[in-house]
């Protein structure tokens, strides 16, 4: 057995062992994290599987014809080439393609697959793609995507994960939280760019020593750990803003706002008010309004909120909660109802987004530290399209849409270049993705697996993991700087996402201007070394190149103490002025209300959304379907792992319903179903939980998407993707992000399922 050697992934540090033959044989968490997640386990066992893509792979189809295959794309058998016949037919279709312009390239590459800041699949990418005269990128993100969009209009700030209030201040002086959507911790073993030390829980505990009242308020009681003493009000899903507003006239008709507050930090407060009692609107946003929207009883809501005017009140408000129908208001309204209270900027007061929605939210850091990075050079396309837009711009070519304030026009895509992600998980309404999927002439990807991204591809070339590389993880939310070492050599015929780069950019001519004459290693000093040069001009001292990589960790100082969210904007609001366009907090926004966006008003507003259990569309589909972050896996990573498939039932995701509603179907636990509305189906297994309200149901999303007819649409899905039913509109004009948890479906008894065939390989001539 080899010495351990220490790498770093999304979801924490930790050491790998192999044995004399190069094999991985396990993985040790690093000893100063106490609690580590279980998915460490994942990679080294994943590193060796039989689902690795170890050669260049074309589809057959795509051999014969581009353009008349492309309706066969996932249902085709693959052929075996060499990794120069591969990359003749990448560089051949690069060229071919730029014909059209650059716009006819989508390289808005979605990657979780590496925590590295050099190994980062969208950042080579499209760092490559830009080197090519450019490319169509993606705009905002499918985690905070709303969230992102309204923000900056409100308190002039998009860095959603950055607006938290530090731990610290909430268990010193914070008495209540008030968690909309809830804060599960099973979100907190990973964090975007990586994570060494998983302290969400600890904080947590020492909240609940201190004796903070925390109300979840959410669809599910799990959404806040056992151990945390709590109040639960079960809401009806996507109603969170209709609970706000009754909340906030309470406030306003019991005069327990704050109106120094609102007059010296915000602007818009008169015309929010008059709809907030009824005098635009026509009908007063009372507790009892709210009541029979959100399912809470109106008493209720009147006490909730006497008690936060009455103490150090904490707003803490999921991402989950705006992946909705409208998923702008409830931001926007969270904002304001802090406003009303007069507590921004107070410690542990005012509101925060996610606070346990990473492990590194809420922890105290010094400031402005600096990050080793790549650069992406220069992107000479400038039409991009958001997030979850993918699908109606690979169908509509030439269509506009509102966003934003302004109108994009849809390019026609020719070719679609992925790297280090899936996406089959991360878009909604599969089976019209499909379609979409299928425009394009070409689709190449990199891939360490035979998953869906792979079997819905036209080349795919095999990707290295990050046991099989160098790299240094450094996120923007952590104090530390981590050597990532490589474990293995790379499996079979794979190859790092950068040198694919490197030579195919050879072989178009700037493979000087990508690869600037440095391999793995010599860009990692590059990237450290200027860091460190940054960091010296902040009063850090680091290590220099090869002392770091030798230590293997470097820890920059925690704090000694913390600042409030807002914390100097409160101090002194001129000279610490927002950056919106009055320099406060805008409450109505003059800038929006020019947009004449009804779908996104220029206040917090109650828009009915599309679907929801107080819809006429109830009838039919009577079940409100949540799809929430799994805890065996990183979103589709690592599903076919050991770990993710011992939470499957009969090797299908579980859905969770509450005891009634499955009795209400002759349904028990174990049972397979068929879960459906009108934009498809998928089969799933049933798990009955206790903490759930009634007409809700919910199920982890990231399981392989398995067509029972791969490539055509309207199949069944046999493995339990949510996103078969999922909506794929847009949150509203203004963010057009996706909506994927505004979904209603009906479930039924699946007494003959077909065979789950995610993880099987697929045909190779």
């Amino acid at each position: 057995m080899t010495k351990p050697t220490q790498t770093a992934s999304h979801w924490g540090v930790y050491n790998v062992t192999i044995d004399e033959s190069g094999k991985v044989t396990g993985s040790v968490p690093l000893a100063r994290d106490t609690h580590p997640s279980r998915l460490n386990a994942g990679l080294p066992e994943l590193v060796h599987s039989d689902l690795r893509v170890a050669k260049p792979h074309v589809r057959e189809g795509y051999l014969r014809s581009r353009e008349k295959s492309r309706a066969q794309r996932g249902s085709e058998r693959f052929v075996e080439v060499t990794w120069d016949d591969a990359l003749t037919l990448v560089k051949q279709e690069i060229r071919r393609v730029t014909e059209f312009g650059n716009e006819a390239i989508y390289g808005g590459s979605y990657g979780w697959a590496s925590a590295g800041r050099f190994h980062h699949s969208p950042s080579v990418l499209k760092r490559f793609l830009g080197l090519n005269g450019g490319y169509v990128d993606k705009l905002g993100n499918h985690s905070f995507g709303a969230a992102m969009h309204i923000a900056p209009y409100v308190i002039g700030r998009a860095d959603i994960p950055h607006i938290n209030m530090p731990w610290p201040l909430i268990v010193q002086h914070t008495r209540l939280m008030v968690l909309f959507g809830g804060a599960h911790l099973k979100n907190t073993q990973i964090s975007s760019g990586g994570t060494v030390l998983h302290e969400s829980a600890d904080w947590f505990k020492k909240a609940r020593d201190a004796g903070i009242e925390i109300i979840n308020i959410s669809p599910s009681r799990d959404d806040v750990a056992d151990n945390v003493r709590t109040s639960w009000l079960p809401v009806r899903p996507n109603t969170d803003v209709a609970l706000m507003l009754g909340l906030a006239h309470t406030l306003v008709s019991e005069n327990l706002h704050d109106r120094n507050f609102l007059d010296g930090y915000c602007v818009g407060f008169a015309p929010f008010e008059d709809y907030l009692l009824g005098k635009t609107s026509g009908k007063p946003k009372t507790a009892d309004w709210a009541a029979a929207i959100t399912g809470i009883d109106a008493d209720v809501i009147r006490s909730l909120a006497r008690k936060m005017a009455k103490t150090r009140t904490l707003i803490a408000t999921s991402w989950s909660i705006q992946r909705a129908d409208h998923g702008e208001q409830p931001i926007w309204m969270t904002i304001v109802l802090a406003a009303l209270l007069g507590q921004i900027g107070l410690p542990g007061g005012g509101f925060g987004f996610g606070i346990a929605a990473t492990s590194s939210a809420g922890m105290p850091l010094p400031a402005n530290l600096p990050r080793p990075t790549l650069p992406l050079g220069v992107n000479r396309v400038t039409n991009h399209v958001p997030v979850g837009r993918v699908t109606d711009m690979l169908l509509n070519p030439g269509a506009t849409l509102d966003y934003n304030g302004k109108t994009i026009t849809y390019p026609d895509i020719k070719l679609v270049y992925s790297v280090g992600g899936n996406p089959f998980h991360h878009n909604g309404n599969l089976n019209r993705f499909l379609q979409a999927w299928q425009h394009p002439d070409t689709v190449i990807v990199h891939e360490p697996w035979w998953g869906p991204a792979a079997k819905f591809a036209d080349i795919v070339l095999p990707a290295t993991t990050t046991l099989e590389r160098n790299d240094i993880q450094a996120a923007e939310q952590s104090r530390f700087f981590v050597a990532m070492r490589q474990v293995v050599q790379p499996v079979g015929q794979s190859r790092n996402d950068f040198d694919i780069f490197a030579e195919l950019s050879a072989r178009l001519g700037f493979g000087q201007a990508y690869t600037e004459g440095r391999d793995e290693m010599m860009w990692l000093r590059h990237m450290y070394e200027k860091a460190r040069h940054d960091a010296v001009a902040r009063n850090h001292v680091l290590p220099d190149f090869d002392m770091f990589w030798e230590a293997g960790l470097y820890e920059f100082p925690t704090p000694e103490t913390c600042q409030p969210l807002f914390g100097s904007f409160r101090d002194d609001p001129v000279r610490n002025h927002l950056p919106t366009p009055s320099g406060k907090i805008e409450i109505y926004s003059e800038k929006i209300a020019s947009f004449g966006y009804d779908d996104c008003p220029p206040h917090p507003t109650w828009i009915e959304p599309a679907e929801w259990l107080g819809s006429t569309k109830t009838a039919r589909f009577p079940i409100h379907l949540l799809s929430n972050q799994p805890v065996t896996r990183l979103h589709s990573q690592h599903d076919s792992s050991k770990l993710s498939r011992a939470s499957k039932v009969a090797g299908r995701e579980p859905i969770k319903m509450n005891g009634q509603d499955a009795a209400a179907r002759g349904l028990k636990a174990g049972d397979t179903v068929r879960v459906f509305n009108d934009r498809g189906a998928f089969i799933s297994a049933v798990d009955i939980v206790d903490g759930l309200r009634e007409g809700v149901a919910q199920i982890a999303t990231g399981a392989w998407y398995d067509p029972e007819h791969p490539g055509k649409a309207d199949s069944l899905e046999k493995h339990g993707n949510p996103n078969m039913v999922t909506n794929d509109k847009g949150t509203s004009r203004l963010a057009q992000s996706p909506v994927a948890q505004t979904v209603l479906v009906e479930i039924e008894r699946c007494l003959s399922p077909p065979r789950m065939s995610a993880f099987d390989l697929p045909d190779v001539a």
